[in-house]
């Protein structure tokens, strides 16, 4: 993960930050994408916001206080949920537009992990909530050179395998 090239994804989309977050291992996008150990499971609430400008911020359980300390940034903790929204607030700062794993009327359901109340937690702190759908697929649909030989060759032989097919058939 390279917060500068998702620093430079939210410039160019205008959106003022993104806010990851996940419990129970519910959000496999973030994990990817943070470059987070999908094995280790968690059974508490974690945060972690990068603006498009400046450091980025974790939140996370002092039960697992340790769940984000492979990512850059200052670490904040919570015990309690009252805590916990508190800090979001400090987090988060004055209102503006955050990405979110979220499709407004659940278009695009692969990427729709937050659930409504969390949504309305954010937006409750007057902030606009937006898909990061786009984001996502930036920084995960993404196709390496290897992956893209493979395909030309697959297609090539797809090609040669139906010319060849044609040509029995016109023989037969």
């Amino acid at each position: 993960m390279n917060i500068q090239d998702i620093q430079t994804a939210l410039k160019e989309s205008q959106i003022d930050g993104w806010l990851f977050c996940d419990i129970y291992n519910r959000d496999p996008l973030a994990y990817r994408i943070l470059g987070l150990d999908f094995g280790k499971f968690t059974s508490r609430r974690w945060f972690y916001f990068i603006p498009q400008k400046g450091e980025p911020v974790g939140l996370v359980h002092r039960v697992e206080p340790t769940k984000l300390d492979t990512l850059p940034g200052e670490k904040w903790k919570y015990l309690g949920w009252q805590e916990l929204h508190q800090l979001l607030r400090e987090i988060l700062g004055s209102p503006k537009q955050i990405a979110m794993q979220y499709s407004p009327m659940h278009h695009v359901p692969n990427v729709s992990m937050v659930d409504a109340g969390l949504v309305e937690l954010v937006r409750s702190f007057g902030h606009q909530v937006v898909s990061s759908a786009n984001l996502v697929q930036r920084f995960v649909a993404v196709i390496s050179e290897q992956g893209y030989q493979l395909h030309c060759e697959a297609s090539r032989l797809i090609y040669q395998i139906k010319d060849e097919a044609f040509q029995k058939i016109r023989e037969a």
